[in-house]
């Protein structure tokens, strides 16, 4: 992101069943064991058991995930191709 303010990343983790996500620019993929989203910083890699996305906002940069949380993993790397929903709704 040479030139490009990057987006304000936040996440709040409550008791374990409950992850609120700020900064998301984009959601890879989702199943009741895993999400990927992406933001500025990277991609994040939520797994868990009974997996469910609440609420995706993809215009306010919001994801909110219900389930056993189990593991948080940050990779440096920031997709280059375009992910799951931008594929899904792109002409």
């Amino acid at each position: 992101m040479e030139d490009k303010l990057k987006r304000t990343h936040s996440l709040k983790l409550e008791n374990r069943n409950g992850l609120k996500l700020t900064g998301v620019t984009d959601v890879d993929s989702f199943n009741d064991e895993s999400v990927v989203a992406y933001t500025d910083y990277g991609s994040l890699s939520i797994s868990g058991e009974g997996l469910n996305v609440k609420e995706l906002n993809l215009a306010n940069g919001t994801l909110e995930v219900e389930g056993e949380i189990a593991a948080l993993v940050y990779s440096s790397r920031i997709s280059k191709e375009k992910g799951f929903f931008k594929r899904l709704f792109s002409a």
